[in-house]
C-alpha cells in the first residue's frame, strides 16, 4: 500500500478550497468532496448552494455525508509517509505566478530572475542566496512575462534599450540592424525615465495640492454665499414684514376713521329723519282736522269753528344725495398713496434687484497657454518717482531704473522707501488680470506690493504686504513675510509676471524668445490693489526696465 500510494497524485485527496489534505471529506451530490469545514464556510449566508468546482447549484442545501473511503485512504497515506499540502498553502493558483522548478503540482513563486528568465519558489530560490555564482543575477517580483523579456531573434535578454526606435533590445541587436542608433543599458533608461517619472509625479502632486487648496476655497465660498444669501432672505422677511405690517396698520386705521365717520353721519342723518317723520306726522293730523271741517254741512258750525294754527316748520332742510360719493376723496387719498408707493417700490426694487445681480462668485480664470495670451492681459508700468530711492536713476519715460552713484534731485515726499532701501513701486495700481515683463542687468527683486506696507521692514518680500522674486545670475529665490523659498530655473535676463487679482494668483516666468518657463506661482488672497516694484542691487549701472509690450 504504500509502494503504491507514494504515486497517487497528491491532488486527488486534497480540498481544492483549502488546498491541504482532507480533512473530514464529505461530497456533495455533484460528487466532488471538500473539507466538511471548507464547504460550510463556502456556503455560509448564502441562498443557492453551488459546487465550487463545477458550479452546479443545489436547493436546498445538500445533506452533507462522510466520504469514508477519502478518509480512511487521507488517513493511510499520512501512514505511509506522504507529506501534507504545506501548511501556508503556497500552491499556485490561476492568478499566481508558479515556480518554474517544481515538478507535479507547482508551488507559488516568490521572485523572478531576470538573468535566469526563471521564477522560483522559496525552494528553489535558496541557490541564488547562497551559491557566489548567482550573486549578479537580479531578482525582482514574480511576473508571468519573462519571455517577453527575450529576443525573439537572437533568443538572448533584451538588456539593451534603442532610443533611436524606442524598443528594448538584446546586445546582438545593438551591433546588427540597430547599429549607428542610440542606444544604452536598460536599467539606464528606466533610472532616466524613473527620474522624469518622479519629476512629473512632484509636478502632479503639487498641482493636486494646488486642486485641493482651490477646491477648499471654493467650499468655503459656497458656504459663505449660503451663509449671505440665508442673512439676506432672513433679514429681507423681516423688513417686508415690518412693511407689510405697516400697511395694515394704516389699512386698520383709515378703516376704522371711517367706520367712525360713518356711525356719526349716520346717527346724524338719522336724527334729521326722526325729526321730519315726527313733523310729517303732526301735518297729516292737521291735514286730517282741516279735512273732517270742510266736510262740515252745518254752517253755523263750520263758521264758528276756527282753524287750527298751522306753524311754520323751524328748521329749513337742504338735503343734497351724492350716491357713493361720500367717501370718495377717502379712495382718492389712498389710490394717490398706493400710486407713490408703487413709484418707490418700482425705483427702489431697480436699486435692489441690481445689487441682487451684482453679487458674482470671482472664480478663477485659468492662466494663458501661450506667450501670446498673456500678452492680451499686457499693463504698461511706469515707475513712481515719490518712491524712488534718491540714487535710483528714473529713464525711458519712468519705465526704467539704474543705480548711480549720484543723489538724485527727487523732492522729499511721505511716500518714499527708507534710505537703505533701493527700491521703487510703480504708479499704477494693479488689479484684474493684468502681465508685465521686466528686463534686467545685475541682482534685483521684482515684486508686487500693497501701497503702504504698515511693517517696519519695507524691502520688498521681508513684509506681509509683498511678494517679491530675487533674481541673479547663480539662483532665484522668493520672498514673502520675511520667508525665503530656494527655486530652480535657467538664467534668463526677462521674467514675466503673471497676477490675477481676483483669483489670488502671482505668477513669475522666464522669457526666453517666446518660450515661458514657470519659475514660481503663489494662490493667496489679496486684499488691496498691487503696485508693481524693483529692489535693484546696490551696484553703479546696475539696471532694470519694464518692457514695452504695448
Amino acid at each position: 500500500m504504500a509502494q503504491r500510494g507514494n504515486h497517487i497524485n497528491q491532488e486527488i485527496i486534497c480540498c481544492t478550497i483549502c488546498l491541504d489534505l482532507l480533512k473530514h471529506p464529505v461530497t456533495i451530490p455533484c460528487g466532488h468532496s471538500y473539507c466538511m469545514d471548507c464547504i460550510l464556510s463556502f456556503w455560509h449566508g448564502k441562498v443557492i448552494y453551488s459546487c465550487p468546482v463545477c458550479r452546479k447549484s443545489f436547493t436546498p442545501r445538500p445533506v452533507l455525508l462522510k466520504n469514508t473511503m477519502l478518509a480512511a485512504l487521507v488517513e493511510e497515506l499520512k501512514k505511509t509517509g506522504l507529506d501534507e499540502a504545506p501548511a501556508d498553502h503556497c500552491y499556485a493558483g490561476a492568478e499566481d505566478v508558479a515556480c518554474d522548478v517544481c515538478t507535479g503540482r507547482k508551488l507559488r513563486a516568490c521572485k523572478s530572475c531576470l538573468q535566469c528568465l526563471i521564477s522560483y519558489c522559496e525552494k528553489h530560490l535558496q541557490p541564488h542566496y547562497e551559491l557566489p555564482a548567482f550573486g549578479k543575477h537580479k531578482l525582482v517580483e514574480p511576473s508571468k512575462k519573462l519571455q517577453e523579456s527575450i529576443c525573439s531573434r537572437h533568443h538572448e535578454a533584451m538588456k539593451m534599450f534603442c532610443r533611436t526606435d524606442h524598443q528594448c533590445i538584446c546586445y546582438l541587436c545593438s551591433v546588427d540592424e540597430h547599429r549607428g542608433h542610440e542606444t544604452v543599458l536598460a536599467e539606464t533608461e528606466r533610472t532616466e525615465r524613473q527620474r522624469e517619472l518622479e519629476g512629473s509625479r512632484q509636478i502632479i502632486q503639487q498641482r493636486i495640492q494646488d486642486r485641493e487648496k482651490e477646491v477648499k476655497r471654493l467650499q468655503e465660498e459656497e458656504e459663505a454665499i449660503d451663509c449671505s444669501a440665508d442673512k439676506a432672505v432672513e433679514d429681507s422677511e423681516k423688513m417686508f414684514t415690518e412693511l407689510i405690517r405697516l400697511m395694515e396698520k394704516r389699512s386698520s386705521d383709515v378703516k376704522q376713521q371711517v367706520r367712525s365717520q360713518q356711525k356719526r353721519e349716520v346717527s346724524r342723518v338719522k336724527e334729521l329723519q326722526e325729526k321730519l317723520e315726527k313733523e310729517m306726522a303732526d301735518l297729516m293730523k292737521k291735514d286730517a282736522e282741516l279735512k273732517l271741517l270742510s266736510q262740515e254741512e252745518d254752517l253755523n258750525t263750520f263758521l264758528q269753528s276756527s282753524l287750527p294754527p298751522l306753524s311754520e316748520s323751524t328748521e329749513s332742510f337742504s338735503i343734497n344725495v351724492r350716491p357713493l360719493r361720500y367717501f370718495e376723496d377717502v379712495t382718492a387719498a389712498v389710490s394717490d398713496l398706493r400710486d407713490k408707493l408703487q413709484d418707490v417700490l418700482m425705483d427702489k426694487w431697480k436699486n435692489v434687484s441690481l445689487n441682487v445681480s451684482k453679487v458674482d462668485v470671482l472664480l478663477p480664470q485659468p492662466e494663458p497657454e501661450t506667450r501670446a495670451g498673456f500678452l492680451k492681459y499686457s499693463r504698461e508700468i511706469t515707475l513712481d518717482p515719490n518712491t524712488a530711492h534718491t540714487q535710483l536713476l528714473l529713464s525711458e519715460g519712468n519705465r526704467k531704473a539704474t543705480v548711480t552713484r549720484h543723489t538724485q534731485a527727487y523732492p522729499s515726499h511721505p511716500e518714499r522707501y527708507k534710505d537703505y532701501v533701493w527700491q521703487v513701486l510703480s504708479k499704477e495700481g494693479l488689479t484684474g488680470r493684468c502681465y508685465w515683463e521686466v528686463e534686467w542687468r545685475g541682482g534685483l527683486s521684482i515684486a508686487v506690493s500693497y501701497k503702504n506696507p504698515s511693517s517696519e521692514e519695507c524691502r520688498f518680500g521681508y513684509n506681509d504686504k509683498s511678494w517679491a522674486l530675487e533674481c541673479d545670475k547663480n539662483n532665484y529665490k522668493f520672498w514673502h513675510n520675511g520667508v525665503k523659498t530656494p527655486l530652480s530655473g535657467h538664467w534668463c535676463n526677462r521674467i514675466g509676471v503673471y497676477l490675477d487679482h481676483d483669483a489670488g494668483i502671482l505668477s513669475f516666468y522666464c522669457i526666453m524668445d517666446d518660450t515661458m518657463t514657470l519659475l514660481h506661482r503663489i494662490q493667496t488672497t489679496f486684499t488691496e490693489p498691487l503696485n508693481a516694484g524693483l529692489w535693484i542691487y546696490v551696484f553703479p549701472g546696475k539696471n532694470a526696465e519694464f518692457c514695452k509690450l504695448i
